[in-house]
Order: C-alpha cells, then structure tokens, then sequence
C-alpha cells in the first residue's frame, strides 16, 4: 500500500530498495522556502543494517502491512529460540541472528508476537515491559538507603541494567523493552 512520505511513523515495516526495513526514527523538516522532506533511520530486516534515507515529502513509499500471530517462548538451544502457538501448539524456531537483541528480553513464558510476511517470520514484537530476574548485582549497601545512585545488575536472559541499591539478586525487576532501562521492582 502506498503512502506518502509524511504519514510514515516509528515502527512503520516499508519495502525499501527491494527490502523489508522496520523505520526506527524519523523527522519531519520544512526548511524554510525548499521543499520539505523526511529524514528516517530505517533497519533492514533481513541483514539487521541500519540506515539513514531522506523521503521527499511528496514522495510515496510502499508501507508492508505485516501478519502477526501470538506466540509464547518456549526456551533457547544454542543460537535458536523456541517458541509456541498457543492455539494449536504448533512450533517454530527462530534464530538468534533474526530476532537480535530482541533475546535479552525473552523470559520463560513470555507471550509476544511473531512477525509474518508471506507466511515468513522476520521479527517480533516484544511487550512494552518485560520482568526478569536479578541473577548477580554487587551487594547492598546498608548506608545508601537514601540516595538515588545506580549499580549495574545482570539479568537471568544477561541484559545489565542499572538498578537503584536495594534490588539484591533474586530480586524481580520490570524492565522498558524500548529503552532497556529499569522501571521498578516486579511482584515475584
């Protein structure tokens, strides 16, 4: 479906160059008595490379409207992820290479949905948080209850967030899938 360049939007999937790319940024800029235009950063879907690309506003460009299905994540072999449907508990197998650091956020469990174009998976859509497990953190600081320092504390997938003092390992934390950042302690 075409559209013009001025209604793209983050998170847009577009056929670029006879590719699949995921719009990651973008800005609308009218400079003056030119012609206006819209700068994006794009990631190819296919080879994961970011790229920048300026649309001319009146441009067209072929927005992809992409199926998506709701899987849950199974577990991890090597460099594949294992996930289920929980219709009709069919299984697939994506890898490590496809999903990028998407893996730093897939807890046991997680239900997320899979990104299909003609039948192929070539993504997925994590959730807007996630919580996952504090499995090693430098230990807490009796003195430090008061102030708002930080200190780096690995999760149970190996994503380092930084963390406020008094989370201690085995500790749930809720973290921002977008930003990868700590957003509070988690209900265990």
């Amino acid at each position: 479906m075409l559209v013009p360049a001025t209604q793209l939007r983050v998170g847009m999937v577009v056929m670029h160059q006879n590719d699949l790319h995921r719009l990651m940024e973008l800005i609308h800029i009218t400079p003056g008595n030119k012609r206006g235009f819209v700068q994006t950063k794009m990631r190819n879907l296919r080879s994961g490379l970011q790229t920048e690309y300026k649309f001319r506003s009146e441009e067209k460009v072929d927005r992809v409207s992409l199926e998506q299905q709701e899987m849950e994540y199974l577990y991890q072999s090597g460099d594949d992820f294992h996930f289920m449907n929980s219709d009709n508990y069919e299984q697939i197998t994506l890898s490590k290479a496809l999903l990028g650091d998407s893996v730093l956020y897939l807890a046991s469990n997680l239900k997320i949905k899979i990104e299909l174009h003609d039948g192929q998976p070539i993504g997925i859509s994590l959730p807007k948080t996630v919580d996952l497990e504090v499995t090693d953190a430098p230990p807490t600081l009796k003195t430090a209850t008061v102030t708002n320092e930080l200190k780096p504390a690995t999760t149970e997938t190996g994503l380092v967030v930084r963390v406020p003092n008094f989370i201690g390992v085995g500790d749930k934390v809720r973290v921002d899938t977008e930003t990868g950042s700590y957003l509070s302690r988690a209900n265990k």
